[in-house]
């Protein structure tokens, strides 16, 4: 066992890169080790979040981090680089989902909070903005389908809800409740199939919410019309 000292704060986040373990806090800095190395200094020390940092993900290509704070901002980090290469700041609450695609390089899904309720998507390849939708909700977590272009949300106040999003056209393909509570935990299944909710219900909820079969059957016949009209 390990054991890594340095935050003086609340450890309110972690992602992992290979071998790396990237650490946000409520002091307001992201720590990153290599989990091999014997010494418990932390490889990298990024300070830029002016709050607690409650959001960090690694690119599909392990390239980039993005982070989500308390201060509605998002930063994207590359592997070199003490300072952001990118700042989002579009967002009105605190940014605590964020989810890359991959399926799209360098597509970016964040989620804002209560004052917020907005996913946003962006292009991290030229920095700009794409889309948004408002959920009409607090946006706890995000995932991406292992096999189609579908995203899944997790909701707080007021709905209390779980959502699944087709993208680019961000129609919702089912509405899930039963949580009584903010929907604060998602975790997906190692076959892409399914996921868990946990919320403050004190209740875990499974949903089969990304059918592979069904990506196939819609992804043959996208094929076929294409080929229909080609």
């Amino acid at each position: 066992m390990k054991q890594f000292d340095g935050h003086s704060s609340r450890v309110g986040c972690l992602a992992w890169n290979g071998d790396s373990l990237s650490s946000g806090s409520r002091d307001r800095y992201i720590f990153q080790r290599d989990i091999r190395s014997s010494s418990s200094v932390a490889e990298r020390k990024l300070l830029s979040h002016r709050q607690e940092v409650c959001g960090l993900k690694w690119s599909p290509d392990n390239q980039l981090l993005a982070s989500g704070g308390n201060d509605n901002r998002i930063f994207i980090w590359n592997q070199t680089s003490n300072q952001p290469v990118q700042t989002y700041t579009e967002h009105l609450a605190a940014v605590k989902a964020i989810a890359w695609s991959p399926h799209h390089h360098g597509l970016l899904a964040s989620g804002g909070g209560t004052s917020d309720r907005h996913i946003r998507f962006w292009n991290t390849l030229t920095g700009q903005p794409i889309q948004c939708v408002d959920t009409g909700s607090q946006v706890c977590n995000l995932a991406w389908s292992k096999h189609a272009s579908e995203l899944v949300s997790t909701h707080g106040y007021s709905q209390n809800q779980i959502l699944v999003w087709k993208y680019p056209s961000l129609v919702q393909v089912a509405k899930l409740t039963g949580h009584s509570c903010r929907v604060l935990y998602l975790a997906m299944s190692p076959d892409g199939e399914s996921i868990v909710t946990g919320a403050g219900d004190e209740t875990l909820r499974f949903w089969n919410v990304f059918s592979k079969a069904r990506s196939q059957k819609e992804t043959k016949s996208a094929l076929d019309l294409f080929s229909t009209i080609r």
